[in-house]
C-alpha cells in the first residue's frame, strides 16, 4: 500500500512534438550550470544546440555511424555510443564523468507512434528514478498528447468541501478550483 514514505520522484517531465518544440525548450530549460544526456543524438545538431548553453553535454546514440558522423561535425561537443534502454549505462557514463546529469533530452524514433506510449512513460521513469535529473525533455507526439489531456487531481481542503457540499468540485494543480455542474 503506498504511503507518504514512498520515494517520490522530483523530476519534471516536458512532452514536445517535432523538431522544432524540441529545440525549443532549451533556450528555457537548459542553464549554464547544467550538465545534460541526450538520448537519440543522431547526427548531433540538437546536442551542439545544447553545448552552446550548458555546462556539459554528452549526445549519445545507439547508432556507431550517427556518433562518427555527430564527432566529425562538431569535433568540440562529446558523443557517445549508447542504447538507451540501457539506463544501467547511463548511469556508468554519469559515474565516470563523475558528474550527475541535471537534465535528460530524448529524441528516439519510433517513441511518438501511440501504441509505444507505455513503453515511453516507463522509459522517461526509469530515467528519472536512476539518474534524478531535474528535468526530462521528450520528443514525442503521443506523450505530448497524452499529457495535454492529463490534470493532477489535488483533494479538496475541507473549507472548499463545506462551501460547496452538494456540487462536484475538480481541484487543479496550483489549488485552482472548477466546480462541476
Amino acid at each position: 500500500m503506498a504511503n507518504e514514505n514512498q520515494f517520490k520522484l522530483r523530476t519534471r517531465f516536458v512532452a514536445t512534438r517535432g523538431v522544432q518544440e524540441y529545440r525549443a525548450t532549451i533556450q528555457s530549460l537548459v542553464t549554464p550550470q547544467d550538465v545534460v544526456l541526450e538520448l537519440g543524438c543522431a547526427w548531433g545538431t540538437t546536442t551542439a544546440l545544447l553545448a552552446e548553453r550548458c555546462r556539459l553535454v554528452v549526445g549519445t546514440d545507439v547508432g556507431p555511424e550517427c556518433i562518427t558522423r555527430a564527432r566529425q561535425s562538431y569535433p568540440h561537443v562529446r558523443f557517445e555510443v549508447l542504447d538507451a534502454f540501457d539506463v544501467r549505462a547511463a548511469l556508468h557514463l554519469s559515474d565516470r564523468l563523475g558528474l550527475a546529469f541535471t537534465k535528460v533530452y530524448f529524441d528516439l524514433s519510433g517513441l511518438s507512434s501511440y501504441r509505444a506510449l507505455l513503453d515511453v512513460i516507463a522509459l522517461l521513469t526509469m530515467y528519472a528514478t536512476v539518474l534524478r535529473p531535474d528535468t526530462v525533455v521528450a520528443k514525442s507526439g503521443s506523450l505530448k498528447h497524452f499529457a495535454s489531456h492529463c490534470w493532477a487531481w489535488d483533494v479538496p481542503s475541507p473549507s472548499v468541501v463545506a462551501e460547496r457540499p452538494m456540487e462536484r468540485q475538480l481541484i487543479g494543480v496550483g489549488g485552482d478550483v472548477d466546480v462541476l455542474r
